[in-house]
């Protein structure tokens, strides 16, 4: 698998969001912050994600996606479209309930070639646990099956102590 990459684009106000590669944990902080920041944009109206080259995708990342969903559902009214052409990652996706907060579609985009990539992001340890335990925590609201399967891991996870900082 490649390691994994986020490539961005914008047209009045639909955020292009597309995953390439191995799409995991060492992405989080990118993947958060590219997030955040698209949904603060002012003419932002929906997004678009797609998974069309997206090798392998973890629990992780799909927290996030789920909060990209949920939070342009709450904020604008709108629900986003997940383009997954890849019979294993659909099947992820509809497991962990995305059929029920994406639009999913199942046949490849014509891309723009305006998509830029962002760079990956460092970020601490703590940071990352966080980001880590948030996006479980949403995944866990979708459904009863998210959360007996993630339960045993948030729950470790909260009563880890914190990692403090290395000087």
């Amino acid at each position: 698998m490649t390691q994994g990459r986020i490539l961005l684009g914008e047209h009045k106000g639909v955020y292009l969001l597309k995953f390439v590669g191995d799409v995991r944990v060492n992405l989080c902080v990118t993947m958060d912050t590219c997030l955040r920041e698209v949904l603060d944009q002012k003419n932002f109206c929906s997004a678009l994600v797609d998974l069309s080259e997206t090798d392998g995708i973890d629990s992780t990342a799909l927290g996030l996606l789920a909060r990209l969903s949920l939070e342009t559902k709450r904020r604008y009214g709108a629900v986003p479209t997940l383009v997954s052409t890849r019979g294993d990652i659909t099947r992820i996706l509809e497991t962990m309930g995305f059929d029920d907060i994406f639009n999913l579609v199942d046949e490849p985009l014509e891309c723009p070639s305006q998509l830029g990539e962002r760079p990956l992001m460092e970020c601490c340890e703590e940071d990352a646990r966080q980001r880590v335990l948030d996006a479980h925590r949403t995944l866990m609201a979708l459904n009863d099956d998210n959360r007996s399967r993630f339960q045993d891991l948030v729950t470790t996870l909260e009563q880890a102590p914190p990692i403090s900082a290395v000087s």
